[in-house]
């Protein structure tokens, strides 16, 4: 028997059992692709470096794919809202399919990086269309306990990501990191087609090329210039300068196009919602800091404690256990009592206390620390990044909700860039700084970042080696620590609108 097509309406969402089930189960695979495909990384990134080379352009396998994701994820908001869901959403899992297929088959880095930024313009698709998704379907009264799986999804990414990584990379190739994606992708794509029943009404529309093209210009040169700086190129070096100078151009266009465009990417006018601008801000505040200090973790569980990328993995396990649960109990209790506010709050002041609680780790720190810090930031993170989504959906009008939930998702991934670049320079700056004055002192170092070589260095050089090693990751828990007591401060002035119990349709 064919299942039944979903037809949204404003009634309960429980009313509607079987397709709203099986729907949700395949927009919640959707989002894991695309949380899983920024973290799944992390844990092979030393045997990917071992492999291909280009130590200086590591944080680049993560950065290219936020970047071209972050790009083209207010075109898929405005897709969705013009041409329906359904068809935006196939198209973008095809595009991710296809970059992950070509992943898979690098050869060098650069390839990677380039198949990387591919893959991306598919993903950037995946997360924002799966949540307008659901603020088409449930009302936001109930939608609370959706979100709470759905920021419970991304949780389980955190940390399964690397976990799965370091599984894969240590008892296969690095290469299935990415051929894993398509048979779940293939899966979700049938759900949908099966399940997903498109609007077939389509609206007068012009897409704001000139504004894309402008943003990305802005995201691209300021992203370059973080990443660059200090690493590729030296701080005093015109080109850089030159970079960033195209970038606030970009800036400065898109705003100047935003204002007269009849369909603008994002219309400026959002910003007039405080709830919109202030979600939006901690959105990429919380991404700059989630995402430029997670990346290291597992590196750090690998270098400096000797951990295989599988039990890298396996020890990031309280990071998803305090994110999954926290999660899902703030959306039972949001689609409860239809308050949200003390939750960013209270998030955002435990995330800080946790990445605090990283900078004190030493070389000789016992493990359950690492698991009780992780733990403590997790229980902050899941209370935050879903809620700031539920927030901006309840306070725009029914035409603006696809628009609105890809710019919260456009800052936070802008953040994650940002961050990832910013903290990865920092990182590589402190790291090659102390490693230069090892090698000063005639000390023979491994050429690559890979565990086994440094595990394998004389015990006096293998020390100073995790020291400095230490020392460079402490350096981006500290800088996402004060990143994430702004955002704390910014939740204070967080407003709080009572959740309406229909759906915008």
């Amino acid at each position: 028997m064919k299942p039944k097509t979903l037809v949204p309406h404003s009634g309960s969402g429980e009313e509607r059992l079987p397709s709203v089930r099986l729907l949700m189960g395949a927009l919640m695979l959707v989002m894991l692709l695309s949380a899983l495909d920024q973290t799944i990384v992390s844990t092979a990134l030393p045997t990917i470096v071992g492999e291909l080379g280009g130590l200086d352009r590591l944080s680049w396998i993560v950065t290219a794919y936020m970047l071209a994701s972050t790009i083209v994820v207010p075109l898929y908001g405005k897709f969705g809202d013009l041409f329906g869901r359904k068809t935006v959403l196939q198209i973008s899992v095809i595009l991710f399919l296809i970059g992950s297929a070509l992943c898979g088959l690098a050869q060098n880095m650069e390839q990677l990086i380039f198949t990387r930024a591919l893959q991306g313009l598919g993903g950037g698709g995946l997360m924002v269309v799966s949540m307008a998704a659901v603020a088409d379907i449930i009302p936001p009264a109930e939608r609370g306990k959706y979100q709470g799986l759905f920021g419970g999804v991304f949780g389980l990414a955190t940390v399964v990501g690397p976990l799965l990584g370091g599984f894969i990379v240590q008892h296969a190739s690095w290469r299935w990191i990415f051929y894993i994606n398509l048979p779940l992708g293939l899966f979700a794509l049938l759900i949908i087609n099966a399940v997903f029943k498109a609007d077939n009404k389509r609206k007068p529309h012009e897409i704001d090329y000139p504004g894309a093209v402008c943003l990305s210009l802005a995201l691209v040169g300021i992203t370059l210039f973080t990443s660059e700086g200090g690493t590729l190129r030296a701080w005093s070096d015109p080109q850089l300068w030159c970079i960033l100078a195209f970038g606030l151009v970009g800036v400065i266009g898109f705003i100047y196009e935003e204002r007269r465009a009849w369909e603008p990417i994002i219309p400026l006018g959002l910003f007039r919602n405080r709830s919109f601008s202030l979600s939006s801000l901690m959105a990429f505040i919380v991404g700059m800091s989630l995402f430029g200090s997670v990346t290291f973790l597992p590196l750090y569980l690998q270098v400096v404690k000797g951990s295989t990328p599988t039990e890298a993995g396996l020890q990031l396990l309280p990071l998803m256990g305090g994110l999954l649960v926290t999660s899902i109990i703030s959306g039972r209790i949001i689609s409860r009592t239809g308050r949200y506010r003390l939750f960013p709050i209270g998030g955002t002041l435990l995330a800080t206390v946790g990445m605090a609680l990283m900078t004190t780790l030493t070389l000789q720190s016992a493990l359950w620390q690492i698991y009780l810090y992780a733990c403590v930031l997790g229980m902050g993170m899941g209370m935050v990044m879903q809620v700031l989504v539920l927030a901006v959906q309840n306070s725009v009008t029914p035409d603006r909700i696809g628009v609105a939930t890809s710019s919260v998702t456009l800052f936070r991934s802008v953040g994650g860039s940002i961050g990832v670049a910013l903290f990865g320079a920092m990182f590589s700056h402190v790291l090659k700084s102390g490693l230069t004055e090892l090698v000063e002192k005639g000390d023979v170092l491994p050429a690559t970042l890979d565990p086994n070589a440094v595990h394998h260095l004389p015990y006096d050089v293998q020390q100073a080696y995790l020291q400095v090693f230490s020392t460079a990751v402490h350096a981006a828990f500290q800088m996402a620590a004060v990143v994430m007591a702004l955002a704390f401060i910014l939740s204070l002035f967080l407003p709080e609108s009572p959740l309406r119990s229909q759906s915008k349709q």
